[in-house]
């Protein structure tokens, strides 16, 4: 109970913070539109149109070409069409709402990550699948504003944006890419003035269209932005997220800070530079788990009921990244890279194919399948990550990007040689009675090659 109270203080410290709005020139942020202005003048509907296509060549050389364990990237060494969305904003006499539909890998590679569709009927994953933002909502006019939306909205959470368009990095570090893209429930908005901005959050659950219990959701954003040059943000949720274990809580803090400690725009040299820095910290509860510590008796396995023990379930995590843009911000060059530390695994993106888990109907903390990664309790996975990249942008719609990233972790993880499908790659192919099973490694390394478009 001791390690559950700072959680707890945090949450609702959260509910008295306000996040910015801020004023001047924020097109520089890691995980902001970098566009200063819409090319669409229309006051009740301004329109938004994403095109992101890559190329990733593995040196692991899987021979089904899948990649584990991200949600930007899908396929290896051939062309993909990560995603292709339109939609816009809408504004009419206080009403509000946005619409961001989403096709292409995305489609398929984000929501199979959530289990809540497997509870109860109507196939919400591919319901919800094509539409990557949906809300609605009003616009009070008190004091800088109050917004108060319903649907399915972005979460903040891990610093980047859900759109890679906006992102310093192609492949996100651990930190971003495990945790959520997006929230379905209720937001209130309430802007104070023009630098804070107070958020609350009471959704269905953790990058989950369903509930996976009987409680919501929580939390709250705060952005504090006194200067166009620097921003500091905390995210803060609780929630019951283990599927069928409704004891089970789950607490999480994400905080960053972005400073660009040089600029001058009309340089043909460098033009600005900046860094951002993220920390992330959260645990689960309950149901044989315990934040940071594991406890045992006489030497006895753990069990998930906790009849012998405790495991450890919790999650640390962190990344910095540096930025440096030249020749009046046509160009930019990036490094960074993070860390992280999730016993359980409960945060982990499941390699997909054979080495991806199912619920166990008979427990909902174990998974089954001919070869499942798991993700029971005391389960180690620790993984750091490192990439750089290079940015031509010739106008600010659209950006060209080369990439080069090497990640590792301390279990097989990554798909090896052999890929995670079958001895032939194809999904066709028997693997019942075989000997094969999903080649998994400690480490890949990639280059990446992207074409951004935004409009």
């Amino acid at each position: 109970m001791k390690k559950i109270v700072p959680f707890l203080l945090l949450s609702l410290i959260s509910f008295s913070f306000i996040q910015a709005q801020g004023l001047g020139d924020f097109s520089w942020l890691n995980g902001n539109d970098r566009r200063d202005s819409s090319v669409f003048k229309n006051p009740y509907f301004n329109p938004c149109v994403f095109v992101d296509v890559n190329y990733t060549y593995s040196f692991n050389h899987p021979n089904d070409n899948t990649v584990v364990g991200s949600t930007a990237l899908a396929r290896n060494n051939e062309l993909e069409l990560s995603t292709a969305a339109f939609g816009g904003d809408f504004n009419y006499l206080g009403a509000r709402g946005r619409i961001m539909t989403q096709f292409g890998t995305r489609s398929t590679i984000v929501p199979r990550n959530d289990l809540s569709v497997f509870r109860g009927q109507y196939d919400m994953a591919n319901v919800y699948r094509y539409l990557s933002e949906a809300y609605g909502g009003y616009h009070f006019d008190v004091m800088k504003g109050i917004n108060v939306d319903f649907g399915m909205f972005m979460s903040y959470v891990g610093l980047n944006s859900y759109y890679q368009a906006e992102n310093w990095e192609y492949q996100a570090s651990f930190t971003s890419d495990n945790t959520p893209w997006f929230f379905n429930g209720m937001r209130i908005q309430i802007f104070p003035n023009d630098y804070l901005k107070y958020e609350i959050w009471l959704v269905n659950g953790w990058q989950s269209y369903g509930k996976f219990n009987n409680l919501p959701g929580g939390g709250g954003n705060i952005t504090w932005a006194p200067t166009e040059n620097f921003k500091i943000l905390s995210n803060d949720y609780i929630g019951t997220d283990a599927a069928g274990l409704p004891a089970r809580t789950r607490y999480h803090s994400d905080n960053s800070a972005l400073l660009r400690y040089y600029h001058n725009k009309e340089s043909k040299g460098i033009s600005q530079a900046a860094f951002s820095l993220t920390f992330d910290i959260g645990a689960e509860s309950g149901s044989g788990v315990r934040p940071f510590k594991t406890d045992t008796i006489a030497g006895y396995h753990l069990d998930n009921t906790g009849k012998y023990g405790y495991a450890a379930q919790n999650f640390m995590s962190l990344m910095f990244y540096h930025r440096i843009w030249f020749n009046k911000n046509h160009y930019a060059w990036t490094i960074g890279g993070g860390w992280m530390n999730n016993p359980g695994r409960y945060l982990v993106l499941a390699p997909p194919g054979d080495a991806s888990p199912l619920p166990n109907p008979n427990n909902p903390t174990q998974t089954m399948g001919t070869h499942p990664f798991t993700e029971n309790p005391g389960d180690k996975f620790m993984g750091w990550d490192a990439s750089t990249n290079f940015d031509w942008m010739p106008n600010q719609s659209i950006t060209f990007r080369l990439e080069l990233v090497h990640r590792e972790s301390n279990v097989p993880y990554f798909a090896g040689m052999g890929g995670v499908t079958s001895p032939t790659g194809y999904t066709y192919t028997p693997i019942s009675g075989s000997n094969w099973a999903p080649d998994l490694v400690k480490r890949e390394t990639r280059i990446i090659f992207a074409m951004l478009f935004r409009i």
